[in-house]
């Protein structure tokens, strides 16, 4: 699957969004080592610490499925102009799971897409550290 088809996914995902606060609609893709597809969207709380980011939803549905390896995430933004990246709590969670080499995507509404690897979103991972 190109990172294309998976950024078409993650706009799908999008758009079940719960957002009724912000209005901000985010839905993710994450394409699993074994070839699935899970998706995810934002889901809001009137308390938005609450609040579950659509790639933590996606990351926790592959991982109910008892899946745990990972090939690429694309994000999706369609109410942004410009293309948003993961929060940090999301880049937290991502690293536990994935390589310094993972792809991710990300795409605003004007279709514009930016493609990272996860070390330079999340460059001082000491997940290594703490595994020893």
């Amino acid at each position: 699957m190109t990172m294309e088809e998976l950024m078409k996914k993650a706009a799908d995902a999008a758009e079940h969004s719960y957002s009724p606060y912000s209005k901000f609609r985010v839905g993710a893709a994450l394409l699993c080592a074994n070839g699935e597809l899970v998706t995810g969207t934002n889901i809001e709380n009137r308390s938005f610490g609450l609040t579950v980011c659509a790639e933590r939803n996606a990351i926790a549905t592959a991982l109910g499925k008892g899946i745990t390896e990972f090939k690429a995430l694309a994000v999706s933004c369609p109410d942004a102009d410009y293309p948003v990246s993961t929060c940090g709590a999301c880049r937290q969670v991502i690293s536990e799971f994935v390589n310094e080499d993972f792809p991710i995507a990300f795409q605003g509404g004007k279709g514009e897409m930016v493609q990272r690897k996860m070390t330079e979103l999340f460059p001082d991972n000491a997940l290594e550290e703490l595994k020893n």
